[in-house]
């Protein structure tokens, strides 16, 4: 299986960016707190999804399935762009992700 990095989400994010320049705010400091807000939007999609048809149901029922996978591809669209708006590299988030893996694993 291919990987699916952030830098190709960056990159479709941007492509995106550009075709709607003309009716999308752009990315920047000046819409981060909009992004967040999307985001936070999306994501409670996905909680719908998961709280009105169960567990089991999002993880093995095809139709509900697609759809809670489409909505955690809103989340992580909305997550690159915050990214972008503040300028987060994908370096940087991995250096902090892995950072705090390693405080976890010692935190118990």
């Amino acid at each position: 299986m291919e990987k699916f990095t952030i830098y190709e989400m960056q990159e479709m994010q941007k492509a995106l960016q550009e075709r709607y320049k003309n009716r999308w705010k752009p990315i920047g400091l000046e819409n981060g707190r909009n992004k967040l807000l999307w985001m936070v939007g999306e994501i409670g999609e996905v909680i719908d999804i998961v709280k009105k048809n169960g567990d089991q149901k999002a993880a093995e029922d095809e139709a509900v399935r697609k759809d809670l996978v489409e909505e955690m591809a809103d989340v992580l669209m909305y997550f690159n762009e915050v990214m972008l708006c503040y300028g987060i590299t994908e370096e940087e988030l991995k250096a902090s992700y892995v950072a705090k893996f390693k405080k976890n694993m010692e935190r118990w």
